[in-house]
């Protein structure tokens, strides 16, 4: 067993993990956030997208030894005082969410984005988005959802 120490969704926690226990795993079993998704386990579909450290990352493939002093987002560290982030709130009205699946990555790999560069260009945001696939949607309207927050900070 390895001692982590890892902020998430802006809690400091500290954990024992296993050395071979992926960050996914540790997120879902472990703690509990089970908007996290699990599904290819392969870093191929994006549904396990968290934010470490500013940068969104495929949690399938990082150990959850490897965030030991670092800070983790999920999809429900958005949320601030029971009011839904802008991208949750424009994925909703666009018509962005179709089965839910995918829509926690597709939102934090936004988020990241955004933090970054508050006025991506389309194909910045296409190219953001190349890592998470959606099987409802065909892209248009989590590019919708996407665009009018942008729009929204300018």
């Amino acid at each position: 067993m390895t001692t982590i120490r890892v902020e998430v969704n802006g809690i400091s926690r500290k954990a024992f993990v296993e050395p071979t226990l992926t960050l996914v795993d540790f997120l879902r079993d472990h703690l509990g956030f089970t908007g996290t998704k699990k599904s290819c386990d392969s870093g191929n579909c994006g549904a396990c997208t968290v934010i470490l450290d500013g940068k969104a990352v495929n949690s399938c493939l990082i150990l959850a030894a490897e965030t030991d002093g670092h800070s983790v987002t999920t999809i429900e560290g958005l949320q601030k005082n029971e009011a839904l982030h802008p991208l949750q709130e424009a994925f909703i009205r666009k018509g962005a969410i179709q089965c839910g699946f995918c829509s926690p990555g597709m939102i934090l790999t936004a988020k990241a984005l955004l933090d970054q560069n508050p006025s991506p260009s389309e194909d910045q945001i296409r190219d953001a988005l190349a890592g998470n696939l959606c099987r409802c949607t065909g892209y248009s309207k989590i590019m919708e959802a996407i665009k009018s927050v942008t729009e929204r900070t300018r």
